[in-house]
């Protein structure tokens, strides 16, 4: 039903964290399958995908990838990022009854202080990003990174809420 799919570079712990929330999703039948796409990590990145049981490619045309994945629906994720309590449900009934793409809602107990958001560009995926294979398929683009997925689409918010990467990151 849906895949998840996350780009990582020397990303070790973040992925760790990452998958280990997946893990719910995948027992109650909602992730199918996780894919990782590597850039030449030189951390244990490939060990941590493998043990999790992630397709793992650290060469790939994204094309390619959007075609051979098992779920109807996408989950663009960062290395990091940890969808709260009540995801896997909600995901579950918005891909049953929408197919405009979606975001989950900000933590509110990881926000960045008031000083680093002013001025300071988030990245496209901070929020993840929920679109149809067929949606992500159309707009794919030989070389394009899952940031270029996310820039410009315009969808629902889900009331879920995801801890960012960043927060994984500033942790390290």
């Amino acid at each position: 039903m849906l895949t998840v799919i996350i780009e990582c570079q020397d990303h070790e712990p973040e992925l760790a964290q990452t998958l280990a929330v997946l893990v719910a999703g995948a027992v109650e039948g909602l992730v199918s399958d996780v894919v990782v796409l590597d850039h030449d990590s030189s951390d244990g990145t490939p060990q941590v995908a493998d043990a999790a049981g992630c397709r793992f490619y650290s060469q790939w045309d994204i094309k390619d990838i959007l075609r051979s994945v098992r779920g109807e629906w996408l989950l663009l994720v960062e290395p990091g990022a940890r969808p709260q309590a009540g995801w896997i449900d909600e995901i579950a009934e918005y891909v049953s009854l929408n197919r405009v793409p979606a975001r989950f809602t900000a933590s509110r107990g990881y926000r960045r202080p008031f000083l680093q958001r002013i001025g300071r560009a988030t990245s496209p995926l901070e929020l993840g990003l929920l679109l149809s294979k067929h949606h992500a398929i159309s707009v794919a683009r030989t070389g394009m990174r899952l940031t270029e997925f996310a820039k410009g689409q315009k969808g629902r918010r889900l009331s879920s809420e995801l801890i960012p990467s960043w927060v994984a990151r500033a942790a390290r």
